[in-house]
């Protein structure tokens, strides 16, 4: 693993690259159907990413308040 996800991260974005170009250079306009689609995955990802952030840092102040909060009693 300590070589697979660096060459993961450099990789996908050259493949990804190089996948639309050739869309481009094979069906022209339709990469935009492409780009497009790869662009609601990266949105739909984000949100994810944003919401679980989000709650775990709300589960964390929870517990952070109930700590204290018996710390006081």
């Amino acid at each position: 693993m300590r070589i697979a996800k660096p060459l993961l991260l450099i990789t996908t974005p050259i493949g990804v690259a190089g996948a639309i170009y050739e869309a481009y250079r094979q069906a022209g306009g339709l990469v935009i159907l492409m780009i497009a689609l790869m662009s609601l995955i990266a949105v739909a990802f984000g949100t994810l990413i944003h919401t679980i952030r989000r709650e775990a840092a709300e589960e964390k102040a929870k517990q952070a308040l109930a700590a204290n909060a018996s710390e006081q009693s």
